[in-house]
């Protein structure tokens, strides 16, 4: 679960971090408000979503006065930034700045242990800076069993090369970070900019907390912290459902029985949308190796009211999952559904029971079902009957 840059902020707070004062407003005049209780000299107006790029989108302004952060508040509030509508702007206090700095912390998975990232050069965007000037990002590799002590803390300043009067006092902070990290269970914690204010603080003036969500069960609180109102239906619905299911902006819908043949079949896909139109994967839909009927039956239900998908692809491997169970839960969902089935059903069953369950779908004999036999085979059909349905 991504977190809005407010709920980082008092993240940070409550475990110790340096950070500036902050009050979220919904409307204008409760950021003129905001803007008067943090002392009526200059702030920041910062619109809240879960996406970069704010300040070239406009959505970060100075403000310096109540009435100039009404004003920008009432610009921002409702404005798209890549695809997110702000309904919520943070009211920050000024800061002087006097240096930027970057620092993360994540989850790096294919090394399998934690990774810290750290730059005397902050406020870019990092992917450029790695990018354009790699040397100047230091990567530190932690080790999930040690994590950031001092002694780790002090490598990570070293390697970024700050200068030693600053290392102290940031290696201080970056502790604090990585107690928010391993603390509230995050895969990302990071801070962009890092600063020393003008007086000599080492303030988090910017951050971005990524938790993980498999780990709610030790963190009541985390709950509050979920914005079911930007969610989208869809994924919200899965989630209800128990489902392993992420919207993608595809036409396709896939469902298969665990993740690698769930990746290797959009990948498939996408290949195969290639001759009919740059068709593409309109989901990822895991409906796991021992679903039942009753699963396959709430994924096709989800991935059917998706307005998008114009086909759909069921990739079964039956193991552990019996192909009698994935044909029975098509069949039972069809027929649950009714009219609001209307989108083509391309079949592909293997392994665990395959005859049996190739014998359920044609003897159903529903006109929404074509069986292919082989993976590459179903991918096309998918592919070539949502280019004819669009």
């Amino acid at each position: 679960m991504d977190l809005y840059e407010y709920q980082a902020r008092d993240m940070f707070e409550k475990h110790g971090v340096p950070v500036l004062p902050g009050i979220v407003a919904t409307t204008p005049a409760e950021a003129r408000a905001a803007a008067e209780k943090l002392g009526g000299g200059v702030v920041v107006v910062k619109a809240q979503v879960k996406t970069g790029g704010r300040g070239k989108a406009g959505g970060v302004k100075l403000a310096k006065s109540p009435e100039e952060a009404e004003r920008h508040a009432e610009a921002i509030l409702g404005m798209d930034i890549k695809g997110h509508t702000v309904h919520r702007v943070m009211i920050a206090a000024g800061a002087a700045i006097a240096e930027e700095f970057y620092f993360s912390v994540l989850l790096d998975r294919a090394e399998r242990r934690y990774l810290a990232m750290c730059s005397v050069e902050g406020g870019m965007e990092i992917e450029q800076l790695a990018v354009e000037r790699p040397d100047a990002l230091a990567r530190v590799a932690v080790d999930p069993l040690v994590g950031i002590d001092a002694a780790k803390a002090q490598e990570i300043v070293a390697a970024a090369n700050f200068p030693e009067e600053l290392r102290e006092q940031v290696a201080d902070v970056i502790q604090k970070l990585w107690g928010v990290y391993k603390n509230e269970d995050a895969t990302l914690v990071e801070v962009n900019p890092l600063v020393r204010t003008e007086d000599g603080a080492i303030v988090a003036l910017d951050g971005k907390v990524t938790l993980d969500e498999n780990a709610a069960f030790r963190h009541e609180d985390h709950a509050a912290l979920e914005d079911k109102s930007a969610a989208d239906p869809l994924e919200a619905k899965a989630k209800h459902m128990n489902l392993n299911y992420v919207k993608l902006d595809g036409s396709v819908g896939i469902i298969g029985n665990g993740a690698g043949l769930v990746m290797s079949t959009l990948d498939v896909v996408a290949y195969a949308g290639e001759r009919f139109g740059g068709q593409k994967p309109a989901n990822f839909l895991d409906i796991g190796g021992g679903a039942s009927a009753e699963v396959m039956a709430n994924g096709l239900d989800v991935i059917l009211h998706d307005p998008q998908v114009k086909s759909v692809f069921v990739n079964v491997f039956g193991g552990i999952t019996s192909c009698i169970a994935v044909a029975d839960g098509i069949v039972g969902a069809l027929k649950a559904l009714g009219d609001e089935a209307s989108k083509p059903l391309v079949v592909r069953l293997d392994g665990n029971a395959v005859e049996e369950g190739r014998a359920i779908l044609a003897a159903a004999n529903h006109p929404l079902v074509t069986i292919e036999e082989t993976m590459d085979g179903a991918a096309a059909k998918a592919a070539e009957l949502a280019a004819a349905a669009q």
